[in-house]
């Protein structure tokens, strides 16, 4: 008999974003604060026939045919009890000190694997292992499978292997088997080692318990402020605060990107304990760490599978192409990063497009790949390599249980909890992934039938009836999208938004989504020619079988469609989405030499004369007109332009082409005129790329657009630029990535731009300080250093342009 649904978490121990109090318990459950989306429980999602559940089955068959005996081995033995088990191997053998980490992802695993399928084989296991693990536990509250004075090491800053990091493992399964299946012995258990770890902690002085967090704590603090939700303990908020390591914290809060050189996983538990530690107790200052963490680590330390670290560790920020190796991508990263990415959405549902964007990438592309199709228990990668010729390798019965193995298990049972959120009437269709959602207490259903990503097509069918605001994401990487309802197109999709249809809906009504996929080339920061091939979201590899590759493959020309779906040739290579790639060795980055960068520069140094040359050589001559005169610059002369008439003509076709671009100049606004342009690439007013000091809305403005003023994709700044001072502004766009920069330093960006210059037609009317629109006012200011890039700067260089006066 299944569990009742009302006694568990309602967005499940994946992530939960508010808990219903199990019957029985001494306390009321508190509710979260600052949150405005919710995940379904697992039982009310059912994964249809797919990739998704195809890993599923493989994960619930190795759960079943664990022998909890061995896994119990190493408790038993530390709590002075017999065992005849045989020791298990790997990172779980009697001399390893990370021993016992995996029974707690093996009880989530089983707590995530019984919630989807009702099946009591499961329960049983689970209900066996807390109360053998309950016999194990000394007087004190203390339970692990190493001995107590572990715990004296690393409070005395003695070597040990991360012992904490061990005991979270642990509690978050008795957590998770508690709240998934109702287990009150789990609980007891699990309230008992929470007070032990008080009693441990509350001992230490602050800068004891600071020089212990450096020893790497998974995510303990997070289960602490989960079961202080669960419980409204005071006490278990004082020490799930014990563990706010400020040697981390302190340089988020204040908005800095210390993090290279530190181990990556140790750090990414703390972020997500610092968004449950907002919702626990509404400071700020957690979301704002949480938040700008994972801007960072995103926007600057992730691989285009969505991976992050290399050896581990976080390296320089953009630094990617000079990070490639056979341990790039730890997969225990990318579980985490998604656990984090859910709560942010949970919090901030304005950014749920660009978080949910950043979730499919990372779980088609690096985790749904990691696992070993060939293996019937679903052995998992611990890295995932991105070097040239890299070759996954796997986990396996009892001689391995890695981090990595471990969080594979729990990864591959819990496929089901972000498909779908809620939020009162607010239905959320996240991820595109086969399906039934069952809505508790609403009568209602949704069925979502599709082979994404193989077809880029869904179809939702609902049974029963009622109000639903359905949101359905569109994906900032796709262009033209459509949404029909019982075959009437609707609404007017927008790339990197959801789509929202409010009505009232009725038994059989279908909604068919299509969401065009293109091929495109993603260039790494740190060097924009190279790049990995894409199809829409999927990231594909090329298939080099037993070549094991010394350099990066080179990419000539454009591949070419096999008529599989997903599937490109390149000259003689083979490309197959990466998800897909086992067995053999591959490469996810090339070497592009089909398109060399396009480069220009404009230094206005010409003592007179109507033109201005290219500063780098390539010829891209340009043309004053309308009376521009001569100044003094930043360094050399500058154009004064009048704002009468004056203005530079650029060659036509500068940008045609690119897909990414810099566009950076120095420029000092004598007349603050609305709707002026610093510059403006185009054909006229259907179809341009401008950059202006002053919009309507008294601020700077980007915009791009091959649809005329319609159309417009736009980056706002927070102000507009200042007058009468010197001032270096810079655009760059590559992918759907557009970042303004103003005196070197990132001011706005939009991660959903889809117009590329490519898409424009051969821009014939370039110009610095004129606009397309000729009711807009000529520009009056100065600028100097003016140029144009076929690539996207890095925030680095774009920093060192500003310093350097460039």
């Amino acid at each position: 008999m299944r569990f009742n649904r009302r006694t568990v978490l309602i967005a499940s121990a994946a992530g939960a974003a508010g808990a219903i109090l199990p019957a029985g318990t001494a306390h009321a459950a508190r509710a979260d604060i600052g949150v405005s989306a919710y995940g379904f429980p697992l039982t009310a999602v059912r994964l249809g026939a797919g990739p998704f559940t195809d890993n599923t089955t493989r994960t619930h068959t190795y759960l079943r045919f664990l022998n909890a005996d061995r896994l119990l081995h190493t408790f038993r033995l530390t709590a002075g009890l017999t065992s005849t088990a045989t020791a298990c191997g790997g990172w779980e053998s009697p001399s390893t000190e990370l021993r016992g980490h995996s029974t707690g992802h093996v009880l989530t695993a089983l707590a995530q694997a019984y919630a989807s399928t009702g099946d009591t084989t499961l329960q049983a296991k689970g209900d066996y292992l807390v109360a053998q693990l309950a016999l194990c536990q000394r007087p004190n509250g203390y339970l692990s499978a190493y001995p107590e004075s572990f715990i004296d090491r690393v409070e005395t800053g003695q070597q040990v292997w991360a012992p904490y990091y061990t005991l979270h493992k642990i509690v978050q399964g008795l957590l998770d088997w508690h709240q998934l299946t109702g287990n009150a012995q789990a609980l007891t258990v699990l309230q008992r080692k929470a007070a032990w770890i008080q009693a441990r902690n509350s001992r230490l002085t602050l800068a004891q318990r600071q020089q212990m967090l450096r020893v790497e704590f998974g995510g303990i603090g997070e289960t602490l402020f989960n079961l202080y939700q669960l419980s409204n303990d005071p006490a278990h908020l004082t020490t799930a605060q014990y563990f706010d390591h400020a040697q981390i914290l302190d340089p988020l809060a204040a908005g800095v990107d210390a993090l290279a050189g530190f181990h990556a996983n140790t750090q990414i538990p703390k972020a997500i304990a610092a968004i449950r530690a907002f919702h626990a107790t509404g400071d700020s200052r957690y979301r704002d760490i949480a938040v700008t963490f994972w801007n960072f680590v995103v926007r600057q330390h992730s691989y285009a599978i969505g991976g992050n670290s290399n050896g581990e560790y976080f390296q320089a920020p953009n630094r990617i192409a000079a990070e490639l190796s056979d341990s790039t991508c730890e997969c225990c990263n990318t579980y985490n990063m998604l656990k984090l990415t859910r709560q942010l959405f949970f919090t901030d549902p304005g950014r749920a497009a660009e978080f949910m964007d950043f979730y499919e990438k990372a779980l088609y592309n690096h985790l749904l790949g990691a696992q070993n199709p060939n293996s019937a228990h679903g052995h998992h990668c611990y890295y995932v390599p991105l070097r040239a010729g890299g070759i996954k390798t796997y986990s396996n019965d009892y001689d391995n249980f890695t981090c990595c193995h471990g969080t594979g298990m729990e990864t591959n049972t819990k496929f089901a909890d972000s498909i779908y959120f809620v939020n009162n009437t607010i239905l959320y269709v996240n991820l595109f992934i086969s399906s039934t959602l069952t809505w508790p207490g609403r009568g209602i259903t949704v069925a979502q039938d599709t082979t994404y990503p193989e077809s880029p097509t869904t179809r939702l069918t609902v049974t029963g009836s009622g109000a639903i605001d359905l949101r359905i994401r569109i994906p900032s990487w796709t262009s033209g999208a459509q949404v029909r309802v019982n075959g009437v197109l609707t609404g007017a999709p927008t790339p990197g938004t959801y789509l929202s249809i409010n009505r009232t809906w009725a038994g059989g009504d279908v909604v068919d989504v299509t969401l065009p996929m293109a091929l495109t080339l993603e260039p790494t920061p740190d060097n924009p020619s190279v790049r990995a091939v894409k199809h829409g979201p999927i990231v594909l590899a090329g298939q080099f079988g037993t070549s094991n590759l010394t350099a990066l493959p080179t990419l000539s020309g454009t591949p070419q469609p096999t008529g599989t779906p997903l599937e490109y040739t390149a000259g003689s290579v083979l490309l197959r989405p990466f998800y897909k790639t086992h067995g053999q060795r591959y490469s996810v980055y090339w070497n592009v030499t089909s398109s060399t960068p396009r480069e220009a520069r404009y230094l206005f140094d010409e003592a007179s004369g109507t033109t201005v040359a290219d500063a780098t050589g390539n010829g891209w001559t340009g043309t004053l007109a309308g009376g521009v005169t001569r100044t003094t610059g930043r360094s050399g002369n500058a154009v004064l332009l009048n704002g009468a008439g004056g203005h530079v003509t650029l060659p036509a076709g500068i940008v045609a082409g690119v897909t990414a671009y810099t566009i950076a100049t120095w420029v000092r606004i004598d007349t603050a005129a609305t709707w002026t342009r610093v510059f403006d690439f185009g054909t006229g007013t259907g179809a341009y790329l401008f950059l202006t000091p002053r919009s309507s809305a008294g601020t700077a403005r980007y915009a791009i657009t091959s649809t005329g003023s319609g159309g417009e994709q736009r980056i706002n700044a927070p102000a507009a630029l200042p007058t009468g001072t010197w001032t270096h502004v810079a655009v760059t766009h590559a992918g759907n990535l557009g970042i303004l920069y103003v005196n070197g330093a990132e001011v706005a960006r939009n991660s959903a731009l889809t117009v590329r210059p490519s898409a424009l037609p051969s821009t014939t009317q370039n110009w610095i300080g004129r606009s397309q629109y000729a009711s807009d006012p000529y520009l009056t200011a100065a600028v100097d250093s003016f140029r144009i890039h076929s690539r996207a700067l890095t925030a680095a260089e774009i920093a060192q342009l500003h310093s350097t006066g460039q």
